[in-house]
């Protein structure tokens, strides 16, 4: 029982330390924010008179409506193409054991160990060949295929433990290949689909290495990569950089907040299966 108690202690020290660690720099960032626009605020002093417009000023001078609109865009486009394609992939390789699976598998999970950064410049010359610089496709395709590696491995782990007596009773029950993915397995892969979608949600809204590469007008990119373009501008007063900052993550915070279960679930999901 002592040992016990010693570790249940310890594991509660341990997760009190990391909430700190990771809740700290926010509060620091807000009490910054609060400081009159052009000072320089040490540390967590609270100021006498908190400067609240702060944050209005920054809104209008990012032109976040624009960039939230922007963003939103983004995701629309990469997040719903990105989930089609890995699960008609994932069920093809893991439920129906189509012939070559094993050496397609093994070709998404080679893309898993392929960083951004490594590409980025063939990616910049290929976009340009293209003709999609400095648009918001140069953000979205490029973030489809680097997202499916994960994506079809993800959704792969779901389909390959589902029963086949689940595929065989619905076959004799007439329904033909198209139907048992529709009808049968997509509903089934609901909660792996919301996680995974979760997941590229926040890794699109928070892209910035080929936002800022790929696309030079702010009021293309994603709100993260438009964070450039705003610190450039406003890097001298802390303050309102420190607003403009919050402000960017708002909208990932929310969503993380308001599906903080489903995001652990994800992460759990993905390290349990397959």
């Amino acid at each position: 029982m002592i040992v016990g108690r010693r570790e249940v202690w310890t594991g509660r020290l341990l997760l009190v330390l990391l909430m700190a660690v990771t809740v700290v720099p926010f509060i620091s960032l807000f009490v910054t924010a609060l400081h009159p626009s052009g000072s320089y605020p040490l540390g967590l002093d609270w100021p006498g008179d908190p400067h609240w417009d702060n944050f209005v000023k920054a809104f209008e001078a990012a032109n976040m409506g624009e960039l939230l609109k922007s963003s939103t865009l983004i995701v629309i486009g990469v997040v719903p193409i990105s989930l089609l394609l890995a699960t008609l992939a994932g069920f093809a390789i893991g439920h129906l054991r189509m012939a070559g699976r094993n050496v397609v598998f093994l070709t998404f999970v080679l893309g898993l160990t392929l960083p951004f950064e490594g590409i980025i410049t063939p990616l910049y010359y290929q976009v340009r060949d293209l003709g999609l610089l400095n648009t918001r496709w140069a953000i979205i395709l490029p973030l489809i295929g680097l997202f499916m590696p994960f994506s079809v491995f993800w959704m792969r782990a779901h389909f390959v433990n589902m029963p086949q007596e689940l595929t065989e009773s619905a076959r004799m029950d007439g329904a033909n290949l198209w139907q048992l993915f529709w009808r049968v397995h997509v509903p089934l892969a609901m909660p792996a689909l919301s996680s995974l979608a979760i997941l590229l949600f926040l890794w699109t809204w928070n892209q910035f290495l080929l936002a800022i590469v790929l696309v030079d007008d702010p009021l293309k990119r994603t709100m993260s990569g438009a964070l450039g373009a705003f610190q450039g501008q406003w890097g001298t007063d802390i303050p309102l950089l420190s607003a403009g900052s919050l402000l960017i993550l708002a909208p990932t915070l929310a969503i993380f907040l308001v599906f903080q279960r489903r995001f652990v679930t994800a992460l759990l999901q993905g390290s349990l299966k397959g």
